[in-house]
């Protein structure tokens, strides 16, 4: 399949309903509202085309950018596309999820985590935080800097009450992933959820909610899952 099929195949997908919920979740401009799932079937008839991903995503149309997060593997990326992924992304969706899932499978990963950290742009912010929360859920806990990842957790506890609001969401997002993934510093990521409690997020026209991290660490503690990697941030 190529761009054009591949296009026209997602918006045989569309439904009302799905377009009408990603309206709500803040999806603005070009967007036909494809349900994930699928999303995740056409995938499997395009898989393992890196040339088409970097396609789709330039299109500007947020069902196909997402598409194109899942298609791509992110080792594959140089950097200046990774950058300018990030740039383009105009929506949550796809600066917290798309950008940071290939992101995270990059060996430029680190590097641009902390640039996107410190963007005054909301959205690069948001790349930045959940990027290095990917890292520390699927790297070996050797091959990341223990810490740096404590002062992470520090930054979160002075600076998040003054950052933008969705910055708010993945700064939290970041002390339950460390916690979860780096069983070394469970103990310090639940000294941090305490200091956080409960985080406030203006979640828009949504049902959606803001997870207690302090809770959610109490949780994966009781399941044994602490320390436990997962393969890959997609989904």
């Amino acid at each position: 399949m190529d761009l054009k099929e591949t296009m026209a195949a997602l918006e045989k997908l569309a439904d009302a309903q799905t377009l009408k919920t990603w309206r709500r979740h803040g999806a603005t401009g070009d967007v036909f509202g494809v349900k994930i799932a699928n999303m995740k079937l056409l995938l499997k008839k395009i898989k393992g085309r890196q040339d088409l991903a970097l396609e789709l995503y330039a299109t500007g149309n947020l069902d196909a950018m997402y598409l194109a997060g899942l298609l791509a593997d992110g080792a594959q990326m140089s950097k200046k596309e990774l950058k300018s992924w990030a740039a383009a992304a105009r929506w949550g969706m796809i600066s917290e999820y798309t950008v940071p899932w290939v992101a995270t499978e990059s060996p430029h990963g680190r590097e641009l985590a902390l640039e996107w950290m410190d963007s005054k742009k909301e959205h690069l912010a948001t790349a930045g935080w959940n990027t290095y929360s990917g890292l520390v859920s699927t790297l070996p806990d050797e091959q990341l800097d223990l810490e740096e990842i404590e002062k992470l957790m520090a930054r979160v506890k002075k600076e998040i009450g003054q950052a933008p609001n969705r910055v708010r969401y993945c700064m939290n997002n970041f002390v339950i992933a460390a916690g979860a993934g780096v069983k070394p510093l469970f103990k310090q990521a639940k000294a941090a959820a305490k200091r956080l409690g409960e985080v406030e997020v203006d979640m828009g026209d949504t049902e959606c909610k803001v997870p207690l991290a302090s809770g959610m660490l109490a949780k994966i503690e009781s399941m044994g899952r602490v320390g436990r990697k997962r393969k890959t941030m997609k989904c």
